[in-house]
């Protein structure tokens, strides 16, 4: 969640300060969390995940235009093989689409990992107007739709939504 929370902040920064870094890394950390929940909802799919490794950002970088680093940056930056490209694409879907986050966030009551830790992820579904305009690129639906594109069926399907939801 750490290496798709960092990919999302540095393809779509915050403007400003230190605190607009902050708040807009709250944001994209709730939001990977609560697609990371859903996509592997038990803690033994978790451990899988974590023996395999989620497949890297590759193509998310190509997508999203970011620099693709050299054989020798990416030895330096080996967390870029950690970055789930899924979970990244359902991310982009909730920061985006309000009535996903919501009921992205309702889904997950009763599941494993919303039982082991009561978060009420705020910041995600009922952003104050500083969390907003401090997260401005990372909101933006045209900026994020390729990413959100990706994988945004296999999200309402798991949601069980309808894609009116989807906005």
């Amino acid at each position: 969640m750490a290496a798709t929370t960092h990919w999302l902040t540095r393809a779509y920064p915050a403007g400003g300060g230190a605190l607009q870094r902050g708040l807009a890394e709250a944001q994209a950390r709730q939001a990977v969390t609560v697609a990371a929940w859903l996509r592997y909802p038990t803690d033994l799919d978790a451990e899988l995940v974590a023996l395999t490794g989620p497949g890297g950002s590759a193509r998310l970088d190509w997508i999203s235009g970011a620099d693709v680093p050299s054989d020798e940056e990416e030895r330096e930056h080996g967390w870029r093989s950690w970055v789930d490209e899924v979970v990244a694409s359902w991310a982009a879907c909730l920061l985006t689409t309000p009535s996903l986050a919501a009921a992205a966030v309702a889904a997950l009551a009763g599941t494993e990992h919303a039982d082991a830790v009561p978060v009420a992820f705020r910041r995600l579904t009922k952003p104050a107007a500083g969390d907003r305009g401090a997260a401005a690129l990372l909101r933006h639906p045209d900026l994020l739709a390729p990413i959100a594109e990706l994988h945004r069926p296999g999200l309402l399907d798991c949601l069980g939504a309808d894609p009116a939801l989807a906005g």
